[in-house]
């Protein structure tokens, strides 16, 4: 199995014949507005363009998942740092199959997209020649979250690789932790920005949740969701700085934008 990672939460996981694609955000630099103007500096989103070799990948294509992507149905609210115009052209234009939460799925048919799996919270299904299984993700701490779109994570089990969760856009929970130990993922992605908006607490994991989830880890661990965005503050020097301070960078990859990752 190798990680292609494009840019902040997009990146394509090649497996044998096929490329799944994970939550594809395509715009081009700075053609989605800010999410945040006060917590954060106020710049337009995505703040980098798609690597170089973003394109030579893209093209080969054939699944994808979408860890969320909208709120109470409503497209002007849809999380388009994991599904943007772009992404939903891309889907349609090829006819892509998509796995994404079962609560996801109306929203998905009704924008024209193919989908090949919607799994409810704990349900596991075939998919792309193997399994996917959706885990409970909650997009922010306190009251926040009620606002959020809360999806999902997806642990994905392939003929002959690596497992894999991804953990999608979530704090640390119990729903977290279980799949970390009772499915035990040979491979974990976690979204490591740290995001936050003008009001409410965190909607991604803070630092110290990052470290508790890498510690948990059973292998492995991939950090995304950084350098992007403009309401995600974690820098990758940041977050390998704070590895180290507690030992744990040796068990953490954090790919460049358009790097690629050998997880076998």
């Amino acid at each position: 199995m190798i990680i292609h990672h494009l840019r902040n939460a997009t990146f394509v996981i090649e497996s044998r014949e096929n490329f799944i694609l994970a939550d594809p955000m395509l715009s081009p630099k700075g053609a989605l507005p800010a999410y945040t103007r006060l917590k954060h500096r106020a710049r337009r989103n995505p703040l980098v363009e798609l690597p170089d070799n973003a394109g030579s990948i893209l093209e080969q294509v054939n699944f994808c998942l979408v860890t969320h992507s909208r709120k109470w149905g409503i497209k002007a609210l849809t999380h388009t740092d994991h599904l943007d115009a772009e992404g939903i052209a891309f889907l349609k234009g090829r006819n892509i199959p998509v796995a994404c939460p079962a609560g996801d799925a109306s929203f998905m048919k009704k924008n024209g997209i193919e989908v090949g799996a919607a799994p409810g919270d704990w349900q596991t299904l075939a998919f792309a020649g193997g399994k996917i299984t959706a885990v409970p993700a909650c997009h922010g701490h306190g009251w926040i979250r009620w606002f959020m779109a809360n999806g999902a994570g997806f642990f994905l089990e392939l003929p002959g690789e690596p497992s894999i969760y991804i953990s999608g856009d979530t704090v640390f929970t119990e729903d977290v932790e279980q799949a970390l130990t009772e499915l035990k993922p040979d491979v974990a992605v976690v979204a490591a920005g740290g995001a936050g908006l003008d009001a409410g607490g965190p909607i991604l994991m803070p630092v110290e949740e990052i470290l508790k989830f890498v510690r948990m880890a059973p292998g492995r661990v991939i950090a995304n969701h950084l350098e992007a965005l403009n309401h995600c503050p974690v820098t990758r020097a940041g977050l390998r700085s704070e590895l180290e301070k507690q030992g744990l960078a040796a068990k953490v990859l954090i790919p460049s934008d358009g790097e690629s990752l050998d997880v076998n």
